[in-house]
């Protein structure tokens, strides 16, 4: 769609959103509105049928296909040349020749001196030498080169959507009044899931019943959600942030996954690094120059042979596809690691990162946390105060939250819910109501103070005796405590070695933010090795924090797991979430990561410091090599068909090597 679109001369930028069933162009010109809604309209499923045909993007091995491509070129150049009369031969070279020139005037149509100028200019010169040979020469190792990288291009874009594809994703299947957590991969059309608030929409589906608000940034770049109720269509890759809703599947999900992983390598050109941009920029830069070049040569040396030599050799492909396929390969390669990067720029980002900020629950401390203790007040017991926790619990994804419904069930807790809908207060907690009376359970900031709960002084010293270390989180009933559960949230293995780590990577900065208080908080950056940390932190807090280290000059990446976390992660320069995150957290953040090991991170930082070093490396040995190829074709070293094979060959060359594995030290 993209490409056909492309093709209208009034639209400057096209941006399709597949699963969303829509399309943003950027026109240009007088009447080019009209000119743009025309195009539109006169496009048929034939035609988009043929530009998919078209395509570089694959999803299978193309080695074979590759070969067949190659043999069909050198077949039938070689036919052409052995069995066909010179003049005949000359008809067909001519003949040819219009799709050089045809994309050529495309280019000077759009004011672009570009590659396929140059190109059509080269082969015109052999036209002009009347040397027909020389031209279908010069075509058949045009079209031989552009095989070739194509074929490079196709195999990384393959290589990371293969990786995407392994990585596994769940989902809420309702059947028989009954909810259980399947593999999206598993789900058919007319399953019904549940999707609350914190949670990823897996599949394309139609609301069935409830209303949320649900994240499409991913789909359509909007930042803020949309709200989604009966009959409306909602897709995957998107995310609930208030609400809840039921979604009767309306496709396959193996091909819901499929188009959403091929639309986040599409739409990765959107977040190119400032380096990959230099390049491609520089590589338009420089076709100009390319022509001044061959200019100054037919003037200087009244040669043919030596102007086209200087026609032959361009950087723009080089600079362009080496850079490209550095990006894929580190993609590809953070994917097999359990890291998805949605753009080259947060690679460059993290390479140059100075400070690190990190959310404490599910990411610094284990993503599994447990139920320590339960304290019982106010004539309840502790077996009904665990009860009734975990049936208002059950219904969020929060770490903590499956602490409490984990340790109801290890305690063989059966619960019947007899509370109405339940109301789910970021970094706060969970309201509810039961028999008309209000419920709440959540922070003490929340409990004690929002909802204005009173505690007594022996209650206080009760709690702070028995959740000595823990984080405590309150339950009320109409007003009234009723208990207290202390959460242990033990720091992740390996924790304070990744910090180390980090800290000789060049983080010179390394900040704890959390919602807990200052005893826990201070327990838990010990462990870990961190000096700065903050405590009874709202989002708000963690948010203003990160723009103000910002407005400091810092280059901050915030790591986190929570809806909490979420204002911050969009405000960092990188925005990191763990894997058992939440999928707000995973839908606002740059980078996911899979696993909920900070080794991860390690490894983030060093891809992304050999992103940079090989790419400025490719862009030197591109200077290097094709400056030399000009040099000797100027100085009829070479002939100006070799300077074109060997220039091809380079090209393929240094791609084949950015697409190889990086070796991180």
């Amino acid at each position: 769609m993209t490409r056909t679109l492309c093709r209208c001369d009034a639209a400057k930028k096209v941006v399709v959103y597949p699963r969303a069933g829509s399309v943003a162009i950027e026109y240009a010109g007088v009447g080019g509105r009209a000119r743009v809604l025309e195009r539109l309209s006169s496009l048929d499923a034939a035609e988009i049928e043929h530009a998919r045909d078209d395509c570089a993007l694959a999803l299978v091995p193309r080695t074979h296909s590759l070969l067949m491509d190659i043999a069909a070129l050198v077949g039938s150049y070689f036919a052409r040349r052995w069995f066909l009369p010179k003049p005949i031969a000359a008809v067909v070279t001519l003949w040819r020749y219009r799709t050089f020139l045809r994309a050529a005037i495309r280019s000077l149509g759009r004011s672009r001196l570009d590659v396929p100028v140059l190109d059509a200019a080269a082969i015109g010169m052999s036209f002009i030498k009347r040397d027909p040979r020389t031209a279908g020469q010069t075509m058949f190792l045009l079209d031989l080169g552009e095989t070739l990288e194509e074929y490079t291009r196709a195999r990384s874009e393959s290589e990371l959507i293969y990786t995407l594809l392994d990585m596994p994703e769940t989902a809420q299947l309702v059947k028989g009044g009954q909810e259980a957590a399947v593999s999206s991969s598993s789900l058919c059309e007319g399953d019904l899931v549940v999707v609350r608030t914190g949670m990823s929409i897996g599949i394309d589906g139609v609301v069935e019943r409830g209303v949320a608000m649900v994240n499409q940034a991913t789909l359509t770049g909007e930042p803020l959600a949309v709200e989604r109720t009966v009959g409306d269509d909602v897709f995957a890759g998107t995310a609930v942030e208030d609400g809840e809703i039921f979604v009767r599947v309306k496709a396959n999900t193996g091909d819901t996954k499929l188009r959403s992983i091929v639309s986040l390598v599409e739409q990765s050109e959107a977040c190119k690094s400032g380096s990959q941009s230099r390049m491609e920029a520089l590589a338009d830069s420089i076709v100009p120059w390319n022509f001044l070049l061959a200019g100054v040569v037919a003037l200087a040396t009244r040669s043919l042979l030596k102007t086209s030599a200087a026609l032959m050799v361009d950087y723009s492909c080089a600079l362009k596809l080496t850079g490209s396929i550095a990006v894929l390969s580190a993609m590809s390669q953070s994917a097999k690691a359990g890291i998805t990067v949605k753009g080259s720029k947060h690679f460059e980002t993290m390479a140059a990162a100075d400070t690190i900020v990190f959310d404490k629950t599910g990411t610094l401390t284990e993503a599994l946390p447990k139920v320590a203790c339960v304290l019982a007040l106010d004539g309840w017991n502790r077996r009904e105060v665990l009860r009734f926790a975990a049936c208002l619990e059950e219904h969020f994804p929060h770490p903590v939250a499956r602490a409490v419904v984990r340790a109801a069930a290890e305690k063989n807790l059966k619960h019947r819910e007899r509370h109405a809908a339940v109301e789910y207060i970021v970094a706060h907690g969970i309201a509810s109501s039961l028999e008309g009376k209000r419920v709440v359970i959540g922070s003490e900031h929340f409990v004690v103070e929002d909802e204005g709960v009173p505690i007594s002084d022996e209650q206080k010293q009760k709690i702070a005796c028995e959740t000595e270390g823990l984080s405590p989180l309150y339950l009320a009933v109409d007003g009234e405590l009723i208990g207290v559960l202390g959460i242990e949230d033990p720091l992740k293995a390996g924790v304070a070695e990744s910090i180390d780590e980090l800290r000789r990577l060049g983080f010179n900065r390394v900040v704890m933010l959390t919602g807990d208080n200052e005893r826990t908080a201070a327990r838990i950056a010990e462990d870990a090795g961190v000096v700065e940390f903050h405590a009874n932190m709202l989002p708000a807090d963690k948010h203003a924090f990160v723009e103000a280290l910002r407005a400091e000059g810092s280059c901050v990446v915030m790591v986190g797991d929570g809806v909490n976390d979420s204002p911050a992660l969009s405000a960092a320069d990188v925005g990191i979430a763990m894997g058992q995150g939440t999928a707000i957290a995973k839908e606002v953040a740059d980078v996911t990561l899979s696993g909920g090991s900070l080794e991860a991170l390690v490894e983030l930082r060093k891809l992304g410091s050999a992103l940079m070093s090989r790419m400025n490396g490719s862009y030197g040995g591109v200077m290097v090599v094709n400056s030399v190829l000009l040099a000797a074709g100027i100085g009829g070293l070479l002939q100006p068909q070799t300077s074109s094979l060997l220039h091809n060959a380079t090209t393929v060359a240094l791609s084949a090597r950015n697409g190889s594995a990086y070796r991180l030290r």
